[in-house]
C-alpha cells in the first residue's frame, strides 16, 4: 500500500515540474470516431441475401409418409377401377346387387342404434371392455360406410349408362304393335321388308337418287290385305320410311310401319326382333330379300330373291299363292310349315307339291 502511494506521488511532482503547454491542453489529438471505423467495417461486408438463408430441412419421416399416401391412393384408384370393370364384365347389374347386398347392408345398423345396446350393457357393468366394444361399432361403421356407397353409386351409375345404351340397341318399347282386335284373333301377321323386297333405291350421278317400285308390288298388297294384317318392317330411319310408304300405298293396304328405332343393334347391324310384335309368334311371317341376316326369328322368315331392279322379276306375284294357301287354311303354327321349306325356293315348291297333291 505505501509503495502505491509513494508512486502516485512521485508522478504528480513530475507533472508539476514540467513547462506549460496550453495547446496540448486545449486541442488534444483527435480521437477516431467509432462511428466511422464501423462503417468502414461494416460497408466492406454485403448484406445477407435472402437467397442465401438455407431452406428448413424436411424429415426424411415426413417424405417417406407422403410417398406413401400417394401410393395408396393410386393404388386404390387402380384397384377399384380394376374390380369395376370386371364386375362389368361379368356379372349383370342385378346379380352385382345381389352379391353385394350383405355389405351394403352391415352400414344400416346405425351408431344411434348400437349405442343405446352398449348403453344397457354398461348400465349393468361399467367395464373398459364395453367401452371398447363400442369404439369398435363406431369404427366398424365409419369403414365400412366409404366401401357400401362406393358401391351403391357404381350401381346407380352402371344402371343409368345400361339404361341410356338401351335406348339405342334395344327396341322403342316390348309391344310395338297395338292388341288385336277380338274378332281377329285367328289372322296371320305379314311382316315385310322395304328395300329389296317391296322397293329398290338407286343413286347416279346424272340424277341423284331415286326409288323403283318391284313389278307386282301393288298386286300383292292389295290381294294379301284380304287376308293379313300387313306391318311394314324397316332398318331405316323414320323420315324415310313414312314419306317412302305413303307414295308406295296410296290405298293403305299396310297396316303398321316399323323403323329402325324399333330394331335391335347387334354387333353392328339392325336386326327385326319379331317377338317384340305383341302377335304370336306362330302366326307370324316375314317375307324378306335378307330375311334370315335381318331377322332374330329365322324360323318365321319366307326368304325370297333380293330385286336390284330386274324389269322381268316375278317373285312377289310367285310368292301369292302359297300365302294365299297359308291364310286360308290357318296351320296352328307356321314354323315347322316354313322349315320343311328350308334350304328351297318357297313358291316354285309350292307349286310342285300342290301338283302332287291333285295327282
Amino acid at each position: 500500500m505505501s509503495a502505491l502511494v509513494r508512486s502516485r506521488l512521485l508522478s504528480i511532482v513530475r507533472m508539476s515540474n514540467r513547462p506549460y503547454c496550453s495547446s496540448a491542453v486545449v486541442n488534444p489529438p483527435p480521437k477516431e470516431p467509432i462511428a466511422t471505423a464501423a462503417s468502414s467495417i461494416i460497408g466492406n461486408q454485403p448484406p445477407p441475401s435472402s437467397s442465401t438463408v438455407p431452406p428448413p430441412a424436411t424429415s426424411g419421416a415426413e417424405k417417406k409418409s407422403w410417398s406413401f399416401l400417394k401410393y395408396s391412393l393410386i393404388a386404390a384408384l387402380t384397384g377399384g377401377v380394376a374390380t369395376a370393370g370386371y364386375a362389368t364384365y361379368a356379372y349383370t347389374v342385378d346379380a352385382v346387387d345381389e352379391k353385394t347386398k350383405a355389405l351394403r347392408s352391415s352400414t344400416k345398423l346405425t351408431i344411434a342404434d348400437d349405442a343405446s345396446t352398449y348403453d344397457v350393457m354398461n348400465r349393468q357393468a361399467k367395464t373398459c371392455t364395453n367401452l371398447l366394444q363400442k369404439f369398435q361399432a363406431y369404427l366398424y361403421s365409419a369403414t365400412m360406410t366409404v366401401p357400401a356407397k362406393l358401391v351403391e353409386l357404381y350401381l346407380d351409375l352402371r344402371r343409368s349408362t345400361e339404361e341410356q345404351v338401351r335406348g339405342f340397341t334395344e327396341p322403342a318399347s316390348d309391344q310395338l304393335l297395338p292388341d288385336l282386335h277380338p274378332m281377329e284373333q285367328h289372322v296371320f301377321t305379314l311382316v315385310l321388308d322395304l328395300n329389296e323386297t317391296l322397293l329398290y333405291s338407286d343413286w347416279k350421278r346424272e340424277r341423284g337418287w331415286r326409288t323403283f317400285k318391284r313389278p307386282g308390288v301393288d298386286d300383292f298388297l292389295e290381294r294379301l290385305a284380304q287376308y293379313y294384317e300387313i306391318v311394314v318392317y324397316s332398318d331405316q330411319l323414320n323420315m324415310y320410311v313414312d314419306p317412302t310408304v305413303e307414295r308406295l300405298d296410296p290405298k293403305h293396304c299396310i297396316r303398321f310401319r316399323l323403323n329402325r328405332a324399333h330394331t335391335r343393334y347387334l354387333k353392328g347391324k339392325h336386326y327385326r326382333d319379331l317377338s317384340k310384335l305383341n302377335r304370336d309368334s306362330a302366326k307370324i311371317l316375314f317375307v324378306s330379300g335378307n330375311a334370315l341376316e335381318s331377322s332374330l326369328q329365322p324360323e318365321n322368315s319366307v326368304p325370297i330373291k333380293p330385286w336390284k331392279g330386274e324389269a322381268e322379276d316375278t317373285a312377289l306375284l310367285d310368292l301369292i299363292p302359297f300365302l294365299e294357301y297359308v291364310a286360308v287354311h290357318r296351320p296352328a303354327d307356321i314354323r315347322p310349315v316354313l322349315a320343311s321349306y328350308q334350304g328351297r325356293d318357297i313358291a316354285k315348291e309350292f307349286i310342285e307339291r300342290s301338283k302332287e297333291y291333285q295327282k
